[in-house]
């Protein structure tokens, strides 16, 4: 992934979650997406560094 943003698709796929849950659950979770565009034509896409760095938070410590 050499770009800076990825696609609700590829963040999917790289969380191993389904497209509708990167829509309605990711931002709950913390997962803050950038809208580019306006209305019905905006393109939702995650900055990688943040993605990366939401896995790392999601990490459970080994007791």
């Amino acid at each position: 992934m050499s770009s800076q943003f990825m696609t609700v698709k590829q963040t999917a796929e790289h969380l191993n979650m389904s497209v509708q849950w990167v829509y309605r659950e990711a931002p709950k979770a913390g997962l803050v997406p950038y809208r580019f565009g306006r209305g019905r034509n905006a393109k939702l896409q995650f900055k990688v560094a943040d993605v990366h760095a939401w896995v790392k938070q999601q990490r459970m410590s080994g007791d």
